[in-house]
């Protein structure tokens, strides 16, 4: 670099310098980056013309030979034909401008394909003869090629059939009418016949659905006639009508289905008679009078009876069993299961039972499919929708992140955790497109989230070394400090907001959501504890508005992983089986999660609920994640965002390998002609060796000139004007 504003001139011979432009080569440079648009509209005046002449309204010596020439070739055609010629020229003069429609290659090849089996049709439904056709009556003289040959070989029916097919097909293309659509539509006009039905003969109808009922196998257990009192909930609801989807999002198809586990009323009957008499030989009269079967456990619920006492006044009491005499028998209950884990909820919310949860023989495994096709996914209507599992009723539980608004996941290694994070990105990209949402990824064991390396959401790479993460963090705190900024431009005060505001311009962007997933928060916090921290708590408290939302997960929930500042801007807790119940009371500030059986099965505490969930969460397998991401690299194989941050990391580098305070002394030299060290010792408060260190490398860096003998100032070479010296030089040393 440079140590001085002005360099001498080499010596020798000069080359001669070249003649300027003339003013026709001027033209052509200022045209040649136009010469697109130029031709564009030079197409849209020739077809419009042409279209004005093929009925007379204009005429000349060469435009009558080449509409006649048309006309002849074309018929009818000419028309639509120079029409769409004079809509592409425009459309190719108008490249550089947002254009408020999208044209899609298969739109214009069922355009193409209307036309070209419209010309034969008009021939045939005419009877134009070859004589006509010179005449450009029908389709001319390529309408009666394409129909001629065909009807003396199959005859006019097949012929015209033929064509009227084709011609339904490129409409279908030209709407963006594809087999989904046909189906859905299919399934509506069914539907509506069916209820056109019952409404004309409801007796009729009744009987049939009764007899269907009857002949329907049995997928859920049924109470048994006996005991009148008992409810079983039954947790296969019939899955709502799929909504039509966007185009460029993967097709649901990519995901595979569930099956059901039914359970036996035999099995029923055994466990509700254990619990029941187990209580009964501790004297704790109860009644289980509901079950819920979830996918990996049963939850029996239990209503505490009463027991009889005798009173102060020495007479007998009927006195209610006290819920925590219930709940102190758990590991009693899990004996007389044989199961290895129990969990007790005393009471359950919303319901007046003890709810004791027993692991199933069997498990359920929750997919994503029938989670994102459920009324509960549909009613939240929003970009950040994501499906978590299902209760222990078997009900689909999801959650807007949106509204969490960051989500703090803990758990042992094998419990699940990593498998939720990738359904909860699985859910996000299924159903958002780049522009809507953008994906940060940190996985220090460099094993889990690089698989999602090349969608076209993930910003750069999945960042896998702890010094880049902590880099990636400083950048999202750039990031929504900038997202402010621009909502105080348009006074709006979230992302949503500052969207719709910005609407009307078509010169602006939306800004994107942007979720940010670190798999293993504990090897970052040993690492550099207190950048993760600050920088964690700063984006947990403000990035919320911003449209900025945090996924952390890590597998050891200690205090000094989790702190309590962390801890206190995370509200949303996930938690899956951890080790011990210290573990639990970290995560969930309760027990409960010790007791978890692994394997998906998770507590779930929202920041509105005063209790945890119990879910099981959902699994994708490697196939469907295989799937999704092979579907947007063929959707956008060249749709790739830089990674920003690369410019940050550099820079805190240099500042680490020099000086903290170079960025204020750059500063200080900006705006000062001459500057000495001890200048640099007095406005930085720092002492004589410190500073002469900074001044060593404001030499280095070319923004100061060379040490002068005897002299203690230096003529300084940036002033206020220049941006960005210390990105310059980083510039120029990368080069």
């Amino acid at each position: 670099m440079a140590r001085s504003k002005t360099s001498p001139q080499r010596s020798g011979k000069r080359k001669p310098e070249p003649p300027p432009p003339t003013w026709d080569e001027n033209l052509i440079n200022k045209l040649m980056p136009w010469r697109v648009e130029i031709a564009g509209v030079l197409v849209f005046i020739l077809s419009f013309v042409t279209f004005l002449a093929l009925p007379g309204w204009t005429s000349a010596g060469l435009l009558n030979a080449w509409t006649n020439l048309l006309r002849q070739t074309f018929g009818w055609g000419a028309y639509p034909l120079t029409l769409s010629a004079a809509a592409l020229g425009l459309h190719v003069a108008l490249r550089k401008v947002e254009r408020p429609y999208t044209i899609h290659v298969t739109q214009v090849i069922g355009f193409e394909l209307i036309l070209l089996t419209a010309l034969p049709l008009s021939h045939q439904f005419t009877h134009s003869a070859l004589p006509d056709a010179y005449l450009g009556k029908g389709g001319g003289l390529v309408g009666w090629a394409l129909s001629e040959p065909l009807r003396d070989f199959f005859g006019s029916f097949l012929t015209s059939l033929f064509y009227l097919i084709l011609l339904a097909y490129g409409l279908a293309l030209v709407a963006s009418y594809g087999w989904d659509d046909l189906l859905q539509s299919l399934n509506t006009l069914s539907l509506r016949l069916r209820l056109w039905s019952q409404r004309m003969a409801p007796v009729e109808a009744a009987a049939a659905a009764a007899a269907e009922t009857e002949m329907a196998p049995v997928t859920a257990v049924t109470a048994p006639p006996p005991d009148d009192d008992l409810l079983i909930i039954n947790d296969t609801a019939k899955p709502p009508a799929p909504r039509r989807r966007d185009k460029r999002l993967p097709p649901i198809d990519l995901l595979e289905k569930s099956g059901v586990v039914s359970m036996s009323k035999d099995e029923i009957d055994a466990k509700k008679q254990i619990i029941e008499r187990t209580l009964a030989d501790f004297r704790l009269p109860a009644e289980v009078t509901e079950i819920r079967r979830g996918p990996a456990v049963t939850q029996f619920g239990l209503l505490p009876g009463y027991v009889e006492k005798i009173g102060p006044d020495g007479r007998p009491k009927q006195q209610k069993v006290r819920i925590g005499q219930i709940a102190s028998l758990q590991r009693d209950l899990a004996l007389a299961l044989a199961v290895t884990r129990l969990r007790i909820q005393a009471p359950v919310p919303g319901r007046g039972v003890v709810g004791i949860e027993v692991p199933n023989a069997e498990v359920n495994v929750v997919r994503l499919r029938p989670i994102i096709e459920s009324e509960a996914f549909r009613k939240l209507k929003s970009p950040l929708a994501a499906g978590l599992g299902r209760d222990v009723s078997g009900t689909p539980i999801a959650v807007d992140l949106a509204k969490l608004p960051h989500l703090l996941v803990a758990g042992t290694t094998g419990s699940g955790k990593s498998v939720c994070i990738n359904a909860i990105i699985s859910c996000l990209i299924f159903n958002n497109t780049p522009e809507q949402l953008n994906l940060v990824m940190i996985d220090p064991k460099k094993v889990e989230l690089i698989r999602w390396n090349g969608v076209p959401h993930l910003i750069g790479k999945v960042e896998v070394e702890a010094d880049r993460a902590v880099g990636v963090l400083r950048w999202l705190t750039a990031e929504m400090d900038r997202r402010y900024e621009m909502f105080t431009q348009v006074g709006a005060r979230n992302l949503n907001g500052y969207n719709r505001k910005i609407a009307r311009h078509k010169d602006v962007k939306k800004l994107p959501y942007i979720a940010v997933f670190i798999d293993e928060l504990a090897d970052l916090m040993h690492t550099y504890p207190g950048d993760v921290e600050r920088t964690l708590t700063r984006l947990a408290q403000m990035a919320r508005a911003t449209g900025i939302h945090l996924m952390v997960a890590t597998q050891r929930p200690s205090t000094d992983v989790i702190t309590g500042l962390i801890k206190a801007n995370f509200p949303a807790r996930l938690s899956f089986a951890v080790a011990s119940s210290t573990d639990s009371r970290v995560i969930l500030d309760m027990v409960g999660a010790d007791q978890l059986l692994g394997r998906g099965d998770m507590l779930f505490l929202s920041p509105d609920a005063s209790a945890p969930l119990r879910i099981q969460g959902v699994f994708t397998n490697d196939v469907e994640i295989e799937r999704i991401v092979n579907h947007w690299r063929t959707i956008m194989p060249d749709f790739e965002i830089p990674t920003p941050w690369d410019s940050l990391i550099a820079r805190h580098a240099l500042l680490d390998e020099t000086d903290s305070m170079l960025e204020q002394a750059i500063e200080i030299v900006q705006k000062q002609d001459y500057v000495s060290t001890s200048f640099l010792q007095r406005r930085l408060r720092v002492g004589y060796p410190r500073a002469a260190r900074i001044m060593e490398h404001l030499y280095e860096m070319g923004l100061v000139e060379d040490p002068k003998a005897g002299g203690k100032t230096r003529r300084t070479f940036v002033n206020e004007e220049s941006e960005d010296p210390l990105g310059d030089f980083l510039e120029n040393r990368e080069e």
